[in-house]
């Protein structure tokens, strides 16, 4: 199908979304500002509530198990999701008349854009905003008003620059609308880079995206030259908001995204004039091309990318915005890698075609494909992320022992995720809405990750370390050393991960500088594990949670039944997990005199919490442990202790397979 004939489709799609809209009435503007959008969750299943396009008006609110919900802060939340819909149906509009000419559509995006400049002026500078928030108008956080701007000046635009005439009043309101908006995005800019000295912050590369858009609509190239160079500007951002590595520096998946979005929208204003910021780099090498880059290394098989620390684990609007990204990342860098992204961000939407407002206004049908042969590992020694892969193995994993992420990190340093081209086995399951309070007392836990915690308690916000990283030349094997030294007081961690063509060894040790303590070692599978014998255990697990600047007394506790206990054969434990048809990942454990070996029941993901997942919790009161566990797809692996540092790991059927690996001080593990 030619580009031309691509977009026709597209867009007479679109034309069909927009007239079901027009046709259930719901295209009117709320005279009430928006609230917090994070507030629209259940507050007894925790999982997001429903928004319909087509819903006039709403003062009760769908869970999606069925509850009724009623409240202001939830109507504030609909609110936003309104303002949001009404914004892109202008955006929407505006691109279905630039692809077919009919005039109707104008007139709808014209009539939204400038129902909402006569507005804006009458919504307060909102008096409900919580404390800690930049204010809005339009709504609670001037973060919001930033993002929603964007979509409606790049409605605007694209009006004009299909001969769209705006009339004097029109033309006045939407003046009016400009110069609010640039007073209140200026004012916080000021706010945040000057007086917060804190203009590495994602809000200000919305701030000057925003601002982009005003000056690209009043035609200020001076002011947006100024903007691009200035303290907290594009180049500076870039340069302080990204790490060298390329990802951005709160190693939030979600916020690198979010991130992205608005230097590709600032650098869509700024090619307006003439001005090419898609090549620009920052002080040490970042780039939008590498900001991209790293999204296609991290994906998984799929396409799908990690929730690493804050953000979700899927969810329609936040696919929407890695489709935008990923479109442009093809049409306009060629990266092969984001192909597999955007295809996996048009499945989650329902539209595999790519029948989406983001393919008519960026995509190009000269998408190069996805290359054939296996993305190699890869360290990322600047934001503490590594990945492992090796070619012949269908297992992979992606690890963190980089920064805490200030206010978006989790409690989780030496977390392990472990994929497979099925489905990923372990991930890190993301992050509710922030009006959850299973925000702070689950997420963002460390037992709610699979790495280690000590005596029902979080690790401290810190960073670790990479010791050693090394993919052998053969390329038959990949092997990271991560160390956290200030998780707990005392307390030392290393995980040696060792992925060959064969199996992925996961030797995790722990000890303690005096005194025996729970050492807890946590593995949440996203899918029930198939076990033998299962002991009864009348006990629970107890999660104690401390609030940040809270006293010793303050804690708090979450209670997680134990299911049972797992009962090792010959000092092993057997699982599998079947990931889909014909397919088993086997998860293998060393059990040992003293060891205790779990099942737990946690919440869910969280898309849904209030569904319940079942957690491998290997456990040991000492001062010291070893937790060393071999997963191997298709058939099991069996592992025999040698001695203290020392491993055999064979596969059943095959004793050339055999291999004898040793822990040592300087090197880490080695094959001897």
């Amino acid at each position: 199908m030619s580009t031309a004939l691509r977009s026709d489709r597209i867009a007479h799609i679109l034309k069909e979304e927009i007239d079901k809209l027009q046709q259930a009435g719901s295209l009117s503007i709320p005279k009430e500002p928006g609230g917090w959008w994070h507030q629209y969750v259940c507050p007894h299943h925790h999982t997001e509530l429903v928004f319909d396009d087509g819903q006039v008006d709403a003062t009760d609110f769908a869970c999606p198990h069925g509850c009724s919900i009623e409240g202001e802060a939830y109507r504030g939340a609909w609110l936003v999701f309104k303002h949001q819909l009404l914004a892109r149906v202008a955006l929407q509009a505006a691109a279905v008349y630039a692809a077919l000419g009919e005039v109707s559509y104008a007139r709808l995006s014209k009539r939204l854009l400038v129902e909402y400049a006569e507005q804006f002026p009458l919504y307060p500078v909102h008096p409900e905003a919580q404390s800690w928030m930049l204010k809005g108008r339009a709504f609670h956080q001037a973060l919001t008003e930033a993002i929603w701007s964007t979509t409606l000046i790049r409605a605007y635009l694209l009006l004009r620059d299909k001969g769209v005439v705006f009339d004097g009043k029109e033309q006045a309101a939407i003046d009016v609308f400009l110069g609010l908006l640039a007073g209140s995005m200026e004012e916080y800019r000021h706010i945040l880079i000057h007086e917060r000295n804190n203009a590495e912050n994602n809000y200000t590369a919305w701030l000057n995206a925003s601002l982009s858009c005003v000056y690209a609509a009043r035609g200020e190239q001076a002011a947006l030259e100024a903007l691009i160079e200035g303290q907290g500007g594009f180049k500076h951002h870039l340069s302080i908001g990204v790490k060298p590595d390329q990802f951005e520096f709160e190693g939030s998946t979600y916020y690198h995204v979010f991130v992205l979005r608005a230097y590709l929208i600032a650098a869509e204003m700024a090619q307006r004039f003439g001005i090419d910021l898609y090549a620009v780099t920052g002080a040490e090498g970042q780039s939008m091309r590498g900001m991209l880059e790293a999204l296609a290394e991290l994906a998984d098989d799929q396409g799908a990318l990690p929730a690493l620390h804050d953000g979700p684990l899927a969810r329609a609007p936040y696919a929407r915005e890695i489709a935008e990204i990923a479109e442009q990342g093809l049409a306009i860098y060629g990266i092969a890698g984001l192909a597999p992204v955007l295809r996996e961000a048009y499945r989650q939407l329902g539209a595999a075609g790519g029948e989406q407002l983001e393919a008519l206004l960026y995509g190009t049908d000269e998408r190069p494909q996805a290359p054939a042969a296996p993305r190699a590992s890869r360290l990322w020694p600047d934001a503490g992320f590594v990945i492992g892969r090796v070619a012949g193995n269908p297992l992979s994993f992606l690890a963190d022992f980089g920064e805490h992420g200030g206010s978006h990190g989790h409690y989780d340093k030496l977390h392990l995720t472990l994929m497979h081209p099925a489905q990923t086995l372990t991930p890190d399951f993301g992050m509710v809405p922030y009006g959850s309070h299973m925000r702070k007392s689950w997420f963002a836990e460390t037992s709610s990750h699979n790495t280690v915690s000590l005596d029902g308690m979080s690790q401290a916000p810190h960073e670790g370390r990479c010791v050693r990283y090394e993919a052998a030349n053969d390329g038959k094997s990949v092997y990271a050393w991560l160390q956290s030294t200030g998780a707990y007081e005392g307390c030392t961690m290393n995980r040696h991960l060792l992925l060959t063509d064969e199996w992925l060894l996961d030797w995790f040790q722990v000890e303690l500088a005096e005194g025996a303590r729970s050492i807890e070692w946590w593995m949440h599978p996203a899918f029930q594990p198939l076990t033998g014998t299962l002991e009864e255990r009348d006990e629970v697990y107890t999660l104690r949670i401390k609030e940040k600047d809270a006293s010793a007394s303050a804690i708090a506790e979450l209670k997680l039944p134990i299911i049972g206990g797992l009962v090792p054969d010959a000092g092993q434990l057997q699982l599998s997990y079947a990931l889909g048809e014909n397919t088993v990942v086997f998860h293998t454990a060393l059990a040992e005199s003293g060891d205790e070996l779990l099942a737990v029941q946690t919440p869910g993901d969280s898309i849904d919490p209030s569904q319940p997942l079942t957690a491998v919790l290997h456990r040991r009161n000492d001062r010291r442990a070893d937790f060393i566990h071999v997963y191997r797809a298709d058939s099991s692996a069996s592992i025999i202790r040698v001695s203290t540092q020392e491993i055999e790991i064979t596969v059943p059927g095959q004793p050339e397979s055999a291999s004898r690996i040793q822990l040592t001080e300087d090197k880490g593990l080695i094959f001897i």
